[in-house]
């Protein structure tokens, strides 16, 4: 399998592939819903090729930290920037091109298109972007044959298993060659065996130089595809450490 850091080259991954430039650079973030604050201040870099993962009890604000760097919210304060572009001077045509372009996202519940086989799933992030259906189909059943799923490529999503549609959900992330990888709690949906691949699918991906953020409550999952860890609570980063992976 292949990937590209975000420089366009392939490269390792790991805290070895970490990179000058960040891929993600939050500063001074904050975000309220009326009266409730969901993010404080928060700020975080990311480089290039490096595996975080963000932890914390429900209503931290860990997901809505996802959000904010996926582009799919804005803040009410600070900055955000993903590859070198600044997210808050895009309008919301350009950032959702952006989002396309650059970003890749896994979900918990994996987000497919019911009436839409496999291929087409996962095809469908390339044409978004302007990519002719024939080249994207092409693109789209290499990344099924890669992740093992080739066979499944006509299946529709409610006859595949959960691990299969997650591995559908995770090429569908890959379509575009992403500067960063975004997963929210993406093995929570997931019995433990499937759970356990899709873990080692985030670290081949890590290890050939994706740059990869997660946001879980799995210990098991941070520990084993994630080379840093931040905790969060009440809003706030409260912890940040560095992680040596388990097997």
């Amino acid at each position: 399998m292949t990937t590209e850091d975000s420089s366009g080259t392939a490269s390792g991954g790991g805290t070895a592939g970490i990179r000058e430039q960040a891929v993600v650079r939050v500063s001074g973030l904050r975000k309220e819903y009326g009266d409730t604050v969901a993010l404080d201040g928060v700020s975080l870099e990311i480089g290039a090729g490096e595996a975080v993962a963000v932890m914390g009890p429900s209503g931290c604000g860990k997901s809505t930290l996802l959000n904010m760097i996926a582009g799919l919210d804005r803040p009410s304060t600070g900055q955000v920037c993903v590859h070198g572009e600044d997210l808050g001077r895009l309008n919301e045509t350009r950032l959702a091109l952006f989002r396309r372009r650059r970003i890749g996202m896994i979900f918990q519940f994996f987000n497919l298109i019911d009436d839409l086989p496999t291929i087409d799933n996962v095809a469908l992030a390339a044409q978004l972007t302007g990519t002719p259906t024939r080249q994207a189909r092409r693109r789209a059943l290499e990344l099924l044959d890669e992740l093992g799923i080739a066979d499944r490529r006509n299946v529709y999503p409610a006859a595949l298993s959960g691990g299969e549609r997650q591995r559908v959900a995770v090429a569908r992330a890959l379509m575009n060659r992403p500067a960063l990888l975004l997963a929210d709690e993406p093995t929570g949906a997931l019995d433990s065996h499937a759970g356990e691949q899709v873990m080692d699918l985030l670290i081949d991906l890590n290890e050939l130089g994706q740059t990869l953020l997660m946001v879980t409550h799995d210990q098991v999952l941070a520990r084993r595809c994630a080379s840093r860890l931040v905790t969060m609570a009440d809003g706030r980063m409260s912890g940040e450490r560095t992680l040596e992976r388990t097997v």
